[in-house]
């Protein structure tokens, strides 16, 4: 028999093709149809096979039809061929319509908008409504339907009739409610679907840095303004899946403050989930996959499903009921690293834009996304932003986990089963030597289990949370479900504790969501045992002790662990339900196993516990800051503004020039491996170049003393020390006046206003001799200031030193106002020779303001007198009034600002400037 032709070989290779094409495409929903037989109204695509063009352009392997409109033409080539060397010759049958066609026909710019090169085997798609309109690699041919869609959206827009169009003019970013973090990720994703360099883009976050939040607000961004569709978000767990859909929830628009959810429509993946009004559908990735299957989705927890990961990659086939075109953006958020390998089709079967979030991605992640790494925040920086908090870290160490240990042949030993947990007891038939590996797997050691548990407890009050009663919310990893029973067994034994003091958070554990939500919210529930339900993702803010008795060797997987304890909070929602804190800035990670021992692991950024803030600020004042020395003092102020007030940090901003988180960032930063690596490169000393980088960050604090010194004031004034040691002793009792103390006071507050005459507003403002008013916000940082370690002063304290010395010039008070302090600083400076309360002075010149007034023919009715005197009654409490005073109690029942127009008349504008004027001079 001969062999076949050249000839042969390829028309038989071609029909072939044409075979799995014209398969394909019905799969899709078209008719295939050869033209003498063809019906255009047999479905709403129609494909016509070999239809001649006009002369000089041949003859087109596929014309398509959508609604009797030519909309698209096939070229079909044999497998193997390279699709992209022949998209001039779909170019030339797109632009070379017969007359008779082209009267039905959909051109762009004289060409049919839709053009495929495809081979059975490899499918490419150029949509000429694409701005730089260039080809992609499809899974499918796209439904009738689908083109149908496009070409309306393209009529409805011509300047922009898709989303690749769509978002090169997305509205400026709304920031209100957005971290600089969240900013910089959505920018870069956006930005990255503009330039379309990339079909993917990934997001680095640490977590905790609110990642979700970030998708949400992307999400709503790109189908209200860039004309997506239909958005999948892939969660790590469907338990995780519930926290999502209420993050859409709360979620509150810009603009008109509507919830997400009443706009648009988020659903989980289930068969009611994708229906045509699904916007956003949220599921697992092993969920997708199981619908292109055609197998049945639920809604409820399948451990087995949802923690699957298959020997070897998956392969998926066509789905008429989620055709690739389904989403236009896959969100991947905290998903497990296999996505990246076993999972990697299901990714790749739908034509959507891909954004990765992760807080660390490893090499695999970066390849998948084409090392398009659209924004980094790290968790140090997440630390210096007050984002979340710095951790510590407790190991504890015992023989049976280090080395192991072994028993002898002949040792009666209980056996359990593995499916039944039946046990039974059984002689050893040979010595048996188990290492730690071994652990809690082939063997448990309950001694060793309650020796760490013992430890734990015992230290927990004096060297992990010193101070502390009320054992803090507390996360331990097991190795599995079995090893997970063992240990809340021995927890509740060792506390001495109930059921609901120490529980098993698992898949198998009964009712896992309402222990979770009592772990987040219940005083009593202290301590949680999981395996890996709440290792990923699930936000528990009042954790603070994140307890390993399971190894881990992942990197991304630890820093999922780890970033459960990360969570900021307010105070009062962590005081509901850990009384004895008043707040939360750091967690402990308890290390039975050795895991943070693994190179993967970075230490926190406080590594010199035993330096104290006034050393660390005093080294760099000097530029003699070691690297570590730089990190904790970056942890030590990152701390510090989280128990400051805004007041507080308002008010150190200014001393600095700047605000102090940015220089706590750039202290992060400092001490950063990557930063630290690119000042270093091609430097012919790297070591002198790093430590540039370190006295970089350090010269705010070095060039400031003051800076330094408020630093060290405020820190005092939140600490406070207990001393159990020292006992008292009595030296006196009696009535008579301790004139000695009262004279230090005077001279002490005399010796500051002079040392700080030149930084304090208030104490400026009476130097100046035109100048006689002090406006309250002056006094109140003055009260501020004083009112801090060492001194400790109040108006009080300080009145009552002066009237034990002088008691003939000093008018006794019995209560004193924050304005005092203006009488005190004008007796101080000589302005005055009397003190006397400021709300007496006041009211005194109010008389014989009024007195002045009648004098010179001016008389105020009851009502104006009603104004006048609560108007002198502010400035009495205040130090001056405001316009905007009187839209405040108790003008404001009286008609507020109008009301003083309507009652005062057009003088009402001259009489609070003429009362300021002569009431606080």
């Amino acid at each position: 028999m001969n062999a076949p032709s050249g000839d042969e070989a390829r028309l038989a290779a071609e029909a072939r093709a044409r075979v799995l094409i014209d398969r394909q495409l019905t799969d899709a929903g078209w008719a295939v149809q050869d033209k003498k037989a063809l019906n255009l109204f047999a479905a709403q695509g129609v494909a016509c096979r070999e239809v001649t063009m006009k002369s000089g352009h041949g003859r087109a392997d596929y014309l398509l039809y959508v609604d009797q409109r030519v909309v698209g033409v096939i070229e079909a080539k044999p497998q193997g061929t390279t699709l992209s060397g022949v998209e001039w010759q779909s170019a030339m049958y797109a632009e070379g319509l017969p007359s008779d066609i082209r009267l039905k026909a959909l051109t762009k710019d004289g060409r049919l908008p839709f053009i495929f090169e495809a081979s059975g085997t490899e499918t490419h798609f150029t949509n000429g409504y694409d701005p730089d309109a260039r080809s992609r690699q499809l899974f499918a041919f796209p439904q009738p339907a689908t083109l149908a869609r496009i070409i309306r959206d393209a009529e409805a827009d011509e300047d922009s009739p898709t989303w690749r169009a769509k978002v090169r003019h997305l509205p400026e970013l709304d920031t209100t409610s957005l971290r600089p973090a969240q900013i910089t990720a959505i920018n870069g994703v956006e930005h990255s679907l503009a330039a379309q360099q990339f079909d993917r883009s990934l997001v680095q976050m640490a977590t905790g840095a609110g990642k979700t939040y970030t998708a949400v607000t992307l999400a709503y961004r790109l189908l209200k303004f860039g004309g997506f569709k239909r958005i999948l978000f892939l969660v790590d767990r469907n338990n995780l899946a519930e926290q999502s859909i209420a993050e859409f929830q709360n979620y509150r628009t810009p603009g008109d403050g509507r919830r997400f959810t009443e706009i648009y429509n988020v659903d989980k993946l289930t068969r009611a989930g994708m229906l045509d009004s699904s916007n956003v559908v949220i599921s697992t990735i092993q969920r997708v996959y199981k619908a292109l299957q055609g197998d049945e989705v639920t809604a409820d927890d399948d451990p087995g499903l949802d923690d699957f990961v298959p020997d070897s990659p998956v392969t998926v086939a066509y789905s008429s009921q989620l055709p690739p075109e389904t989403f236009d953006l896959v969100v991947v958020d905290e998903a497990h690293r296999s996505i990246y390998g076993v999972w990697r089709s299901v990714l790749e079967y739908f034509d959507a834009h891909v954004v990765g979030l992760t807080a660390t991605p490893g090499k695999q992640t970066f390849a998948f996304f084409r090392q398009n790494l659209v924004s980094e925040y790290t968790y140090p920086q997440s630390v210096a932003d007050r984002v979340n908090v710095d951790f510590d870290l407790y190991r504890i160490r015992t023989e049976i986990s280090e080395r192991g240990n072994s028993i002898d042949a002949g040792t009666i030993v209980p056996k359990v089963d593995r499916r039944t947990r039946k046990q039974r007891l059984e002689a050893l038939e040979e010595d048996l030597e188990y290492t730690n590996k071994q652990l809690d797997r082939a063997v448990t050691a309950k001694s060793q289990i309650r020796l760490v548990l013992e430890t734990f407890r015992d230290r927990l009050f004096t060297e992990i949370f010193p101070g502390r009663s009320t054992v803090p919310k507390t996360l331990i990893f097991a190795k599995d479900d079995a090893h997970a029973e063992e240990i809340v067994t021995t927890v509740r034994e060792v506390f001495g504790k109930g059921n609901d003091f120490a529980a098993k958070i698992t898949y198998n554990a009964r009712d896992p969501k309402g222990q979770l939500q009592a772990f987040r919210t219940s005083p009593s529930l202290r301590i949680a045992v999981t395996v890996d339900m709440i290792a990923t993702g699930t936000d528990v803010k009042p954790l603070e002790c994140v307890f390993f008795m399971r190894d881990v060797r992942s990197a991304q997987y630890f820093e999922q662990m780890k970033g459960r304890g990360a969570r900021t909070i307010t105070p009062a929602d962590f005081q509901s339900v850990t009384p004895d804190a008043p707040g939360k800035d750091r967690f402990v990670i308890v290390d039975a196993v050795g895991v943070t021992e693994h190179d993967f692991v970075d230490p926190p950024l406080n590594r010199e516990k035993g330096v104290s803030l006034k050393k660390l600020l005093d080294k760099a004042a000097t530029l003699s800051l070691t690297e570590d020395e730089t990190a904790t003092l970056a942890s030590r102020l990152a701390k510090l503004e989280l128990d400051l007030n805004p007041a507080e940090r308002e008010e150190l901003d200014d001393v600095a020039g700047m605000p102090v988180r940015d220089i706590v960032r750039g202290l992060v930063d400092a001490v950063d491996p990557d930063t630290q690596a690119k000042a270093a490169a091609g430097q012919a000393d790297p070591e002198a170049a790093i430590q540039r980088l370190l006295d970089d960050a350090t010269r705010p604090l070095a060039a400031n003393p003051e800076l330094r010194g408020r630093i060290l004031e405020l820190r005092a004034t939140h600490d406070r020390i207990i001393d159990e040691v020292n006992a008292d002793t009595l030296i006196d009792a009696s009535g008579v006046v301790d004139t000695g103390r009262a004279r230090s006071v005077v001279e002490s507050w005399q010796a500051y206003l002079n040392e700080h005459r030149d930084e304090i507003t208030a104490i400026q403002l009476l130097g100046e001799a035109r100048v006689r008013r002090i406006n309250f916000a002056d006094i109140q940082e003055l009260a501020d200031r004083i009112s801090r370690p060492p001194h400790n002063w109040t108006t009080d304290l300080i009145w009552h030193a002066y009237e034990t010395l002088y008691v003939d010039k000093v008018r006794h008070s019995d209560r004193h106002t924050l304005t005092d302090l203006v009488s005190l600083l004008r007796y101080t400076v000589g302005v005055d020779d009397e003190l006397v309360p400021y709300a007496d002075r006041v009211r005194e010149r109010y008389a014989a303001w009024l007195v002045q007034q009648a004098q010179s023919g001016t008389n105020f009715t009851e009502t104006q007198r009603w104004w006048l005197d609560r108007m002198v009654e502010v400035i009495a409490n205040s130090a001056g009034i405001t316009a905007e005073d009187l839209d405040e109690a108790p003008f404001t029942e009286r008609g507020g600002v109008d009301g003083a127009l309507r009652d005062l008349g057009d003088q009402a504008a001259d009489l609070l400037e003429n009362l300021n004027a002569e009431l606080t001079a």
